[in-house]
Formats: C-alpha cells, structure tokens, sequence
C-alpha cells in the first residue's frame, strides 16, 4: 500500500525525524497527541513520525 500524501523522498532532517519519533516508540515514550495515550501498534507509530517528518520538511501545516 502506497501512502498517497507522502510521495517525496525525506531530507536528512526528515531521516533524523523519523528515527527519533521510531526511538520514542521503542522506548514506549510516544503519546498520541498532546497528552495522549502511549501509542503501542506499530502501524500508528510510523504514521506519527512521517507525519512529523513531513510537517519538520514544510510539506505538511
């Protein structure tokens, strides 16, 4: 399956992006959310840090 809203390759800041929010996750530190609830399915976690890869690129508000 092909994320349609993200189709341009990551920068080096969106890389170190996505391997810190993936490290939270691991760690189980990452909250969905502003105080949300510690995100656990795998799947969740790689949209979050793409998510935040993207919004750190300017592709996303």
């Amino acid at each position: 399956m092909v994320n349609t809203m993200m189709k341009t390759k990551l920068n080096k800041e969106g890389q170190k992006k996505v391997g810190a929010v993936m490290h939270e996750f691991k760690t189980g530190t990452l909250h969905s959310g502003k105080g949300g609830k510690v995100v656990k399915n795998p799947k969740q976690g790689i949209a979050i840090a793409l998510a935040e890869a993207a919004r750190k690129m300017g592709k996303m508000k």
